[in-house]
């Protein structure tokens, strides 16, 4: 795309892409190129390509040799750059933008899916071909390659699944440059690994996809206790995770709780009629609110749309920005202690934030993805009721006083599991986590070995926390 140096890589790159291809040496190329999503994670890959078709991602992936590494990138959402490499020097940068292609099967309703397409296009394609949906988070520009290749979660998970779940294929080209299709049939062991660990064993450059009817009317809540001190919520957080935690709540109720600097906030969507939320009287547990709302969806792009919005709100959805993260998974027999609550929203009161872009978000999980066995996917977190997500921006970079905070708030809440250990979910990416691969893949982080050293043996799929054979 510019004058680079003339190496057997760059030339290497540049034949195997028909010159789709930015280098360092090329203007812009931080700006246009590189664009990392966490500002506060330096990278330096050596190219990003832009490969048109399965046959040319696997000539990159054949340049990469057994020096240099490769890794995808669709929605470019890591949280540590791992798209980029991760502040590794030696990797390059398969950008999917090229993979938006869209099919679906009207017998079998079966979509095919492009690797590079982001999450506001698969729900309007799958919209457009027969009202038709799929389980996937809430955030538009999250590329569904990752996604659907770590878990993807979303407000439907608890009724369909996570994301994988719905894969039944999927085009992969693998660490020798091979063009594999990958389903239960074909190649399973690979489609396993794919299957929760993907940035570890291959990249997808088309998915085929189960569906479901979209859903027709549901109800958007939210619930406001605004104010401090954050101790006067503890009471409301214990009733929220005992609601959330009755194996009879029904799966068409998703939930979060959100903490910010302004308060904290209870919301969710029941996939039902208003007439269906209104009997399971969820008012009643929360009767002390500051604010009540509803919103009624009869048609499923809007409440997807309305998704959207909330997450730019909360998060500040797409924009780049320097932040810090971690998290936490909650199990039925690992639910929160009461006196660990109190002292979790004690910390929040007490606790120097260094920032006031912060947030604890408490996502319910469970459901249908509990459903499928531990061992069937390579997600590791099968008994996961909930999972907490604490984040925080400094916009000038962050700080030390804010990234004590985000640790400070895992650190009170597990030492009330004296010797256990909490998992951590790998969508949420934490670069300075100890154990990593351990608490990301738990059950079957043992299998995932084996099988990096049989297909990948060289390591080509590669960022600081991926599997190691």
């Amino acid at each position: 795309m510019g004058q680079a140096p003339s190496t057997p890589l760059n030339q290497c790159l540049i034949t195997a892409t028909g010159g789709n291809v930015a280098f360092p040496s090329d203007l812009a190329y931080k700006l246009a190129d590189v664009h990392p999503y966490n500002l506060d994670v330096s990278v330096s890959p050596v190219a990003i390509t832009y490969p048109n078709t399965a046959a040319q991602v696997g000539e990159v992936v054949k340049c990469a040799g057994k020096t240099n590494k490769i890794q995808a990138r669709c929605g470019g959402h890591s949280y540590a750059n791992y798209a980029l490499g991760g502040g590794d020097q030696n990797t390059i940068v398969v950008d999917l933008k090229n993979f938006k292609q869209f099919s679906m099967n009207e017998d079998t309703w079966e979509a095919t899916i492009g690797g590079g397409t982001k999450l506001a296009d698969v729900t309007s394609k799958l919209m457009s071909a027969g009202n038709r949906a799929i389980a996937h988070g809430t955030c538009p520009d999250v590329g569904i390659g990752g996604h659907a290749t770590m878990g993807g979660l979303g407000p439907t998970s608890r009724m369909w699944g996570s994301s994988l779940d719905h894969v039944v294929g999927m085009e992969v080209v693998t660490a020798d440059g091979s063009v594999l299709t990958a389903s239960e049939t074909q190649n399973q062991d690979l489609f396993w690994a794919m299957k929760g660990a993907g940035s570890s064993f291959g990249i997808v450059t088309e998915f085929k996809f189960r569906t479901h009817p979209a859903p027709g009317s549901s109800v958007q809540y939210s619930y406001t206790f605004n104010g401090r001190p954050y101790t006067n919520h503890a009471n409301r957080f214990k009733a929220w995770q005992k609601l959330i935690s009755d194996p009879g709540l029904s799966q068409k109720f998703a939930s979060q709780v959100v903490i910010t600097e302004l308060g904290m906030i209870i919301s969710g969507t029941y996939f039902g009629t208003q007439a269906e939320f209104d009997a399971l009287n969820i008012t009643s547990v929360f009767p002390d609110h500051s604010d009540f709302n509803t919103i009624v969806f009869n048609d499923f792009a809007g409440l997807v749309g309305h998704w959207a919005e909330d997450v730019a709100l909360n998060v500040g959805g797409s924009i780049p920005a320097p932040f810090y993260s971690k998290s936490l998974a909650f199990t039925p027999s690992t639910l929160i202690p009461e006196d660990t609550i109190d002292k979790f929203f004690k910390y929040l009161d007490d606790a120097n934030k260094g920032t006031i872009i912060w947030f604890a978000i408490f996502d319910l999980e469970g459901g249908a993805i509990n459903e499928v066995a531990s061992s069937a996917t390579a997600y590791g977190h099968r008994d996961a009721l909930f999972y907490l997500q604490t984040y925080a921006v400094n916009l000038g970079g962050v700080t030390e006083t804010t990234r004590n905070f985000i640790t400070g708030m895992n650190t009170v809440i597990t030492s009330g599991f004296p010797g256990q250990t909490l998992g951590s979910y790998a969508g949420y990416v934490d670069p300075v986590l100890p154990n990593a691969q351990q608490r990301y893949y738990g059950p079957n982080l043992g299998r995932l070995t084996t099988l990096k050293s049989q297909l990948d043996p060289h390591d080509v799929f590669h960022n600081p926390q991926s599997i190691r054979g």
